[in-house]
């Protein structure tokens, strides 16, 4: 069974920064893509940023230069580093994994196991 713990979020001024860490257990890291993924209120789940099991990375173009996605396959866990933060993403925000590479990796459907969650809330 896939587990996926989050932490990391927390409350900050505009302009500040944040790390969220994602641990997963319970498969062969090394061969899954995972993403994060938001959901601000009274909105739909988007992603944000992903790595797939080749490396390649994908960000939506509101995080562009701003956030960046990594991960330690030796620790099993997925960062994002997120600088420059807006009030606009105020949200809470998903760690998600699927099995092998898609094309669609921003796409909230392409991804089987999900985490519980970390707020990030950030102030004018």
């Amino acid at each position: 069974q896939v587990q996926l713990v989050e932490s990391g979020g927390g409350s900050v001024q505009s302009g500040g920064s944040l790390r969220l860490s994602c641990v997963a257990s319970g498969h062969t890291y090394s061969s899954y893509s995972m993403g994060w993924f938001r959901q601000g209120p009274g909105k739909g789940r988007e992603g944000v940023a992903c790595i797939d099991s080749y490396g390649t990375t994908r960000y939506a173009d509101s995080v562009k230069g701003r956030f960046t996605v990594s991960q330690d396959n030796a620790k099993n866990t997925l960062y994002l580093q997120m600088n420059s933060l807006k009030p606009e993403d105020t949200a809470m925000y998903y760690c998600a994994a699927r099995y092998g590479r898609t094309w669609y990796l921003l796409q909230s459907t392409e991804y089987d196991y999900w985490g519980q969650g970390t707020q990030v809330t950030v102030s004018s």
